[in-house]
């Protein structure tokens, strides 16, 4: 019967392969069930891996059995957005033998490759298919990383298959997994693929634009070419920058509410200080790889945090824009995380309620709306076209403004006083939050490092309100709200999970009854 042993501490210098050779000599072989770094001040770095052992003739279990086919004979399933939560629902639902349609209004990866190069390059726009629209959604130009806080029991399905579609194995372990921006790009069509061969039936370029709702029922949706698609349920999955879904449910009355999310800028360092900072005299060991970071600190008489997010090691600072006239940061790292720059969101959380009240749902959006909109006409103003606000860090504290250093944004930047875009209310909590964070990593606080902006689009302002148990829409029946759009995740993961998580309930609510 296998063993499983937790909390194993290797040197950098040691293997694990023998490590389990000399200590448990009965051991016929292993499987990394968790592995991380350890690169406390107290000691030197090592690894700490949870493994299990087995004896002669075991092995792992098969994590992918097949699903068992359900008979059902009503409309397909619609799903509205092709992201991490729409894909996996597609995917949950195909691989039971259950019919659906997934519709994104942008297009597949190769597509949206050439048209994100046009808007980094040349500053040109598609606005129905760019870093947040089209297959894989926002995730695309997002790292890929796995990192989630959720206990959900639908992980290791979501992992299992990103493997399956070419994820490197280690997913299922790393502490801190991710894909890399290069490798979900191979991935997601071969997902594509095999939810077509499952009878799912795909429409990318194809944009949904109204729903068919009677007496407060999901009757179908029509697409931006005229065609109409009947359904009783629509899984809404669009991500949280698909601002005219909102006002489409809006107008049929569907209820949201505000909810509370984060704003600020992105920070850049270069990955050389990073790995210093964290791995000391070890920066540069191949075992290690790029150091990162996580970052916290609260103001309790505010009841205000400040924190880093999104962190990518070896990575690039993106334009991440939707709609002309307004600018958005993001970052993202390709699997290897070789870039020279390391860099994170600095956010502030805004809570809805205390800062807008209860009146207005979309107040949260309406200020995001805002800041983008402030950071282009600054940008345009200080003679931009394209580019991305930018400060350094130490002119932040100082409100000055002078030359840039390098930067990884492929769009480039321009420098503008970010300091002049934030309201009084939030302004000093960023510097108080960097100021805590210097005292943890030494050398964080410095003149070479860059702030770029702004980071918005960090978590969905408004929620799409919908019942804990039948995950349903508490004002239209038929209707799901699924995904960070919809406000109920906040990742690859998380957004993947939800989408099992809601399609599993609808099966079991509405299929097998």
């Amino acid at each position: 019967m296998s063993q499983i042993v937790h909390n194993l501490k290797l040197k950098l210098d040691e293997e694990l392969h023998d490590y389990v050779r000399d200590n448990y000599p009965w051991a016929d072989s292993f499987h990394i069930l968790r592995r991380s770094v350890d690169a406390r001040r107290r000691h030197d770095p090592h690894l700490i891996y949870s493994v299990e052992l087995f004896n002669k003739g075991e092995s792992i279990k098969d994590s992918l059995p097949n699903q068992k086919k359900i008979k059902y004979s009503g409309a397909p399933i619609l799903i509205v957005g092709a992201g991490p939560a729409g894909l996996f629902a597609a995917l949950n639902l195909a691989e039971q033998g259950i019919p659906c349609h997934l519709f994104d209004r942008g297009g597949t990866t190769q597509e949206r490759i050439k048209e994100i190069a046009k808007y980094w390059r040349q500053g040109e726009l598609n606005p129905e298919s760019n870093v947040c629209f089209g297959e894989g959604g926002a995730g695309l130009f997002s790292d890929g990383k796995l990192i989630t806080r959720i206990k959900s029991p639908h992980i290791p399905y979501v992992l299992d298959r990103l493997v399956q579609f070419g994820a490197p194995e280690e997913i299922r372990y790393f502490a801190n997994p991710h894909v890399g921006s290069d490798r979900i790009r191979r991935l997601l069509p071969v997902m594509r693929k095999y939810l077509e061969e499952l009878g799912c039936q795909i429409h990318l370029n194809c944009k949904v634009t109204e729903f068919e709702i009677t007496d407060r029922k999901i009757k179908g949706l029509y697409t931006a070419d005229g065609q109409f698609f009947a359904g009783d349920h629509l899984l809404l999955a669009t991500g949280h920058s698909a601002e005219d879904i909102f006002s489409l449910l809006k107008k049929h009355q569907v209820t949201m509410e505000g909810k509370s999310f984060a704003v600020g800028l992105r920070v850049e360092h270069s990955q050389a200080l990073i790995d210093r900072i964290q791995y000391r005299q070890f920066a540069g060991h191949p075992k290690l790889g790029a150091a990162n970071y996580k970052l916290t600190y609260h103001d309790h008489d505010a009841n205000i945090g400040i924190y880093s997010f999104c962190m990518c090691p070896g990575g690039y600072v993106l334009s991440c824009g939707t709609e002309p006239g307004r600018v958005v940061s993001n970052g993202m790292s390709n699997y290897h995380r070789n870039s020279p720059y390391a860099n994170a969101a600095i956010v502030a959380t805004v809570d809805h309620e205390k800062l807008f009240g209860q009146n207005n749902p979309f107040a949260g959006l309406e200020f995001r709306r805002s800041l983008e909109s402030s950071a282009y006409e600054a940008v345009q103003k200080n003679g931009g076209t394209k580019e991305l606000p930018a400060q350094r860090l130490m002119d932040f504290f100082h409100e000055e403004l002078s030359s840039l250093p390098k930067s990884s944004c492929p769009s480039g930047v321009t420098p503008v006083r970010l300091d002049q875009l934030f309201p009084e209310n939030l302004l000093p909590y960023y510097r108080q939050g960097i100021d805590n964070f210097e005292k943890s990593m030494k050398g964080f606080k410095s003149n070479e490092a860059l702030l770029i902006g702004v980071e918005t689009r960090t978590s969905c302002p408004v929620r799409v309100a919908r019942d804990p148990v039948s995950m349903e829409s508490l004002s239209h029946a038929g209707l799901f709200p699924t995904g960070e759009g919809a406000g109920y995740a906040g990742g690859i993961t998380s957004a993947a999970c939800d989408g099992v998580q809601v399609t599993e309930v609808l099966i079991q609510n509405h299929i097998l009854n």
